[in-house]
């Protein structure tokens, strides 16, 4: 088992990352405020993992609410079965909500945990890629808006993240892939030799090869845990976690939630993020071949949907939308070379145009 530590002083908390660990009770009792926890999992998780986790937690008060699966229920309706449950069962202050799940049921649970009664603990049990190496660290929580994704909710960080690895044996190919776009975005933003890694590794890690993904994971959690160490509340460098994803994530809005997975906005949205780097003159026409190879590699798309299924306009102002916007500007997170990010509203818009309508025209 490896063991990371997220730096928050007074509430770091630990990632174990290893096989088998969604039972073992030795690993989060330490992290149990109180005798009462709630196990919160999707109907597609809960038949797989629901009495391991509950194995975990042997001993304590244990109930657990089942919320549908998909990104279309990551709403404030679906939250409110979260609260439902802790009221109905008279949950205390001293509980502990589980994240039993992937990215949404994480962001789901720990939105929840951060509102019951102005806050309880919460642990992440992530058990999709996605969720592993990137939305179960640092105390992102939301749902999402008809207008915007993740624009309702709070920073409220776990008592703890156990990473099971063995979960992944369950995830579909299509999930594993979106779990790869947020892999390979690290060695993007700030590890060009990870990235490297990755070039020669992916074939592997599409086949889940068990020390790889191993290693994928703690490299990831590890990049993620120090941005956020540095940087809890995305005032500076954490918004560098965030390549793709303006255009990732009206990509998911104006598509319609779940239709596209997070990971697969995130990839087209790299992409373009990289298409106008090298139009604002950073990064190299290699550099870009190289990034669109790595993804290809991944099974991931690099294209966004055509113009008639998300017009500019309707792209234009979901993007504007976007949380790191400013004064009506939209700003991206861009890259000056691979491992270098930056963030940036100082752009021609003509480029943005440039961006939206000739990458797409590849298509």
């Amino acid at each position: 088992m490896k063991t990371l530590t997220v730096d928050l002083g007074d509430r770091s908390y630990p990632i174990f990352i290893g096989q088998g660990l969604l039972n073992q009770a030795e690993l989060v009792k330490p992290y149990v405020k109180g005798s009462q926890v709630l196990i919160v999992s999707n109907t597609t998780v809960a038949p797989l993992y629901m009495a391991q986790a509950k194995q975990a937690f042997a001993g304590f008060d244990v109930q657990e609410v089942i919320l549908p699966d998909g990104e279309e229920y990551k709403n404030l309706e679906t939250l409110d079965m979260i609260f439902a449950a802790a009221l109905k069962h008279r949950f205390d202050r001293k509980c502990t909500f589980v994240a039993l799940g992937g990215g949404v049921i994480g962001d789901m649970t720990g939105f929840a945990a951060a509102a019951y009664q102005r806050g309880v603990n919460f642990i992440q049990m992530p058990t999709t890629l996605l969720a592993q190496v990137d939305s179960s660290v640092g105390g992102k929580t939301g749902v999402n808006h008809p207008l915007g994704k993740n624009m309702i909710g709070a920073f409220h960080q776990p008592q703890c993240v156990v990473i099971d690895t063995l979960t992944l044996n369950t995830l579909a190919d299509r999930e594993l892939s979106a779990g790869l776009a947020e892999v390979i975005k690290y060695g993007l933003i700030q590890d060009a030799p990870f990235f490297a890694w990755l070039e020669q590794n992916l074939p592997g890690l599409v086949k889940k090869q068990p020390d790889l993904i191993v290693e994928a994971i703690e490299r990831s959690c590890q990049c993620k845990a120090d941005v956020v160490a540095s940087d809890e509340k995305e005032s500076g460098v954490r918004a560098h976690l965030n390549l793709g994803h303006t255009f990732g994530h009206a990509i998911e809005a104006g598509m319609g939630y779940g239709n596209w997975l997070h990971g697969e906005g995130v990839s087209a949205g790299t992409m373009q993020a990289v298409y106008l780097s090298r139009l604002l003159g950073d990064l190299t026409q290699a550099d870009q071949d190289r990034i669109q190879a790595i993804f290809e590699q991944a099974n991931l798309p690099v294209l966004p949907p055509s113009q008639s299924a998300l017009p500019n306009q309707t792209y234009l102002d979901l993007m504007a939308g976007d949380k790191k916007s400013q004064a009506g500007k939209i700003r991206f997170v861009l890259l000056k070379a691979i491992g270098q990010a930056y963030v940036t509203g100082d752009y021609p818009a003509e480029l943005l145009t440039q961006t939206l309508n000739e990458w797409r025209a590849t298509a």
